[in-house]
């Protein structure tokens, strides 16, 4: 399941810190959470999340943890569910929290926003029908302007609710009568959410650490 058993910083790690860009000494800093977390062990379950005080409170602390366990988010083209992951997919997933690097081309930048919104999208995609329901945009907005930071609670629910009713009126109001609403798609998504900023606000504190410091 991916566990490596070798120290960060070795060579060994050159191709998991190729493949999610961080560093080896970031990736030591990972290590050393995932054993915390794994209590020493080489995998992680489920229910060592749920030991995370910081994400008990985290509205959609489900969907979070079942990231981790989603084969979609290994960057190895795979579908289902897993019950462990080692720390190589452990390091996978946490690279999706990554904010991009000053000297990424706009092509790199391009990649990233896309492999980002695909996470987002997985993540509220529990069934892997390839669509999310009218709901699950209108909570991906809400929670993408809560974390803005400059926003109260109530304006990001309201916006949200406002976006939700927007793509109903657009996707619905052109239906045929007999047509039946299948969803919002991994490209509509794409579409709709062009003019939100999503790099800096994909970042993750309840592992007791900072994505946006820890990745830069």
């Amino acid at each position: 399941m991916g566990a490596l058993q070798s120290s960060p910083g070795r060579p060994e790690y050159s191709d998991l810190a190729e493949k999610t860009g961080f560093s080896f000494e970031q990736i030591g800093v990972l290590h050393k959470r995932f054993k915390q977390l794994s209590h020493n062990e080489e995998t992680l379950q489920r229910d060592n999340f749920n030991e995370i005080d910081d994400l008990a409170f985290n509205p959609i602390r489900a969907q979070i943890i079942e990231a981790f366990f989603d084969r979609r988010n290994f960057h190895q083209n795979g579908a289902g569910k897993v019950q462990e992951i080692g720390f190589e997919e452990f390091v996978v997933v946490m690279s999706h929290f990554r904010p991009p690097s000053a000297d990424m081309t706009e092509e790199q930048r391009g990649k990233t926003r896309r492999e980002k919104l695909r996470f987002l999208f997985n993540m509220h995609d529990t069934d892997n029908d390839g669509t999310i329901t009218l709901e699950e945009y209108r909570h991906v907005v809400e929670e993408l302007l809560s974390r803005s930071g400059t926003l109260e609670k109530e304006t990001a629910k309201c916006i949200a609710d406002a976006a939700m009713l927007e793509v109903a009126s657009i996707s619905v109001g052109h239906m045929e009568p007999d047509e039946f609403y299948e969803g919002i798609t991994f490209e509509h998504f794409l579409k709709l959410l062009e003019r939100f900023e999503i790099e800096s606000r994909m970042t993750i504190r309840f592992l007791n650490m900072d994505t946006t410091t820890l990745c830069k």
